[in-house]
């Protein structure tokens, strides 16, 4: 009704909706808010059906983790960029580029078969759960 933020109405949206914790996780714990594109992994939320050249399907997940490594901002430093360089992110990625210091990313994925998802202890589908990595 007034419009004015609330951290009780943003943590009962948190704790009501179980498919945002696993981000609430990162954006709280150790990752925390990422020095911009070029030091952030990122995750494909959703599973996907790929079927190779036999017609052969299999469920997948898409990652990709940045060759730079992990660098975070300071809580400090976040709010001074969100208020005096909100493209703080993009900006950065672009000078990168610019200056020929361009970024990577290795991209993978993990390949689950039909009949590994019918046996699954988990839903793969749910968008709360993590696949196992090995």
């Amino acid at each position: 009704e007034t419009h004015l933020k609330d951290a009780d109405m943003f943590w009962d949206f948190l704790t009501l909706r179980p498919e945002s914790m696993h981000q609430v996780l990162y954006l709280f714990g150790d990752r925390g808010i990422p020095d911009g594109y070029r030091f952030m992994n990122g995750y494909g939320s959703h599973t996907f059906k790929l079927v190779n050249a036999q017609g052969v399907a299999h469920w997948v997940k898409f990652h990709y983790k940045t060759n730079q490594g992990i660098k975070n901002l300071p809580v400090d430093r976040a709010a001074e960029l969100a208020s005096s360089d909100p493209d703080y992110a993009i900006r950065d990625l672009y000078n990168a580029i610019e200056k020929g210091d361009c970024p990577s990313w290795t991209f993978y994925i993990q390949v689950m078969t039909m009949a590994q998802a019918e046996n699954c202890k988990f839903n793969p589908f749910d968008l709360t759960k993590v696949w196992p990595h090995s």
